[in-house]
């Protein structure tokens, strides 16, 4: 088993204090809890049902800590649990000839309801761009409104509306992707 990266950790001092930790292999028990709680929300999009014991089944859940170019986060408000990061390298899109550098993507994003709503989701996002410079891909499913209104949000803000959106509808995705590149704007 590949060991995690180390020493990914930001603290963010708001009206509460945010921490994003890397994920140990120790805390995965903590994220695969935490994703039943969002795979229970997303059940109202996707249709997924849970398994016979009753859990709702994540098949990547521990390619994060046995692939690299995976990266599980969480993250804690105030000292408590409120979600999750998973990201990872990958594409959308069939890969460029110039491209150097598989984008970054977030396979998936979860903040507990009850820290919604103020700013919680938005400066995780914010770190999690800046700690990875370079082209992003961030999708959502095409009836996830809700989501794609929060990303378009939030990668507006983080951009300056500067990023660009394609809608996919083939083997690899179905609905929007914006993309964009942090690599010259972090340097600026």
């Amino acid at each position: 088993m590949a060991p995690a990266p180390t020493g990914f950790e930001w603290v963010i001092h708001l009206l509460v204090e945010i921490r994003i930790s890397l994920a140990s292999f120790q805390e995965k028990t903590i994220l695969r809890n935490l994703m039943q709680y969002y795979l229970y929300e997303f059940s109202e999009l996707d249709g997924v049902v849970m398994n016979e014991s009753g859990v709702f089944d994540y098949h990547y859940m521990d390619h994060y800590w046995t692939e690299p170019d995976r990266y599980p986060f969480l993250v804690r408000v105030d000292g408590k649990l409120a979600g999750f990061a998973l990201l990872r390298r990958g594409t959308y899109f069939p890969r460029q000839e110039d491209q150097t550098e598989t984008p970054m993507i977030i396979a998936e994003f979860f903040v507990m309801k009850n820290y919604r709503r103020n700013g919680v989701g938005t400066q995780v996002a914010f770190q999690l761009f800046d700690r990875f410079p370079g082209r992003w891909e961030i999708a959502q499913e095409s009836n996830n409104i809700e989501g794609q209104a929060f990303w378009m949000e939030v990668i507006g803000d983080y951009r300056g509306g500067d990023y660009v959106e394609f809608v996919l509808d083939d083997s690899n995705w179905e609905g929007p992707v914006q993309v964009f590149d942090n690599s010259t704007y972090l340097v600026d």
